[in-house]
Parts: structure tokens; C-alpha cells; sequence
């Protein structure tokens, strides 16, 4: 009967403060997934005409200035971003990159996208519901958490700061 006691109490305390033992997997989990993401997206956009097109095409669209330019700039902030984020290398800086990227797009091509009239809160449900958002709280999360144990970063400042 004790035995089961302490797996209730553990699971229950389990259920409301989380594992700090699991933390560093999460973050790697996140800041691989995230990583991969955006390293594979700016990759298409940078290296498949078609992707690179509707990116184009997009940014004309929202009439963001030089599109052509920006196109190709946002697309390598992407890939570079996404793969130095996936590495762990540089993250902090990798992070805040392209939490800009999501801003701008946020700013130029979602909002005006979104439903007109709806009430504030119809309109707040609308605007968390966009990935864009949801990446900029992983950007945020990952640069106050920093990298983890299990990225290049966390190697380097070991054998730096020694």
C-alpha cells in the first residue's frame, strides 16, 4: 500500500510541476524540430523554382519593398537560422533571426489576411491560432532557456568558460 502512496504522490506532483529532468529533452526536441523546419522550408524556397516563385509572389503581394531581394534573404535566413538552430550552434543568435522573420510575416502578410469584424476575442483566438505566432513563442523560449546540454553551444561555452 505505501508503494502506491509514493507513485500517487509522484505522478501527482509529476502532473503539477512537470520534470526538470526531462527539461534538456524537451528543449532539444523543440530546438531540433524547429531547426529542421525552417532549415528544410528556406532550403525549398532557396533551391526549388517553384517554391522560390510562390515566395516571390507572396512578398509582392504583401508589398514588401525589393521583393526579389527578399526573397532570396529571407529564404537564407531560414536555412542558415534553421540549420545552425538544429546543430545547437549560434542558437541564441539563430533564434533571433528568425523570430524576426516570423514578426515581419506576421505584420505583412497575416494580418492583413485575417478575417475582418470579428470581436477581440474572436480576433485574438483568430491570431493564435497562426503557426507564425507559435514559432515566435518557441524563438522567445528557446533564447531565455537557451540551447540545452545537448547542443554545440552548451559544448563550446564548456571548453570556453572553463
Amino acid at each position: 500500500m505505501e508503494g502506491q502512496e509514493v507513485d500517487l504522490k509522484r505522478l501527482v506532483q509529476f502532473a503539477q510541476l512537470g520534470s526538470s529532468g526531462l527539461e534538456q529533452h524537451a528543449i532539444l526536441l523543440v530546438r531540433v524540430s524547429l531547426g529542421l523546419f525552417f532549415a528544410i522550408s528556406g532550403a525549398n524556397k532557396l533551391f526549388v523554382a517553384g517554391r522560390r516563385q510562390t515566395m516571390y509572389e507572396t512578398l509582392v503581394k504583401a508589398k514588401v519593398p525589393f521583393p526579389r531581394l527578399m526573397t532570396y534573404l529571407v529564404s537564407g535566413v531560414e536555412f542558415v537560422g534553421g540549420f545552425l538552430l538544429a546543430v545547437g550552434f549560434l542558437s541564441s543568435l539563430a533564434c533571433v533571426a528568425l523570430l524576426v522573420d516570423m514578426l515581419v510575416a506576421i505584420l505583412t502578410a497575416n494580418l492583413s489576411a485575417m478575417r475582418k469584424g470579428l470581436s477581440p476575442l474572436n480576433w485574438l483566438d483568430d491570431f493564435l491560432y497562426l503557426p507564425e505566432v507559435l514559432y515566435v513563442l518557441f524563438f522567445i523560449w528557446l533564447i531565455c532557456s537557451g540551447p540545452g546540454k545537448f547542443s554545440v553551444d552548451y559544448w563550446l561555452a564548456s571548453k570556453l568558460w572553463r
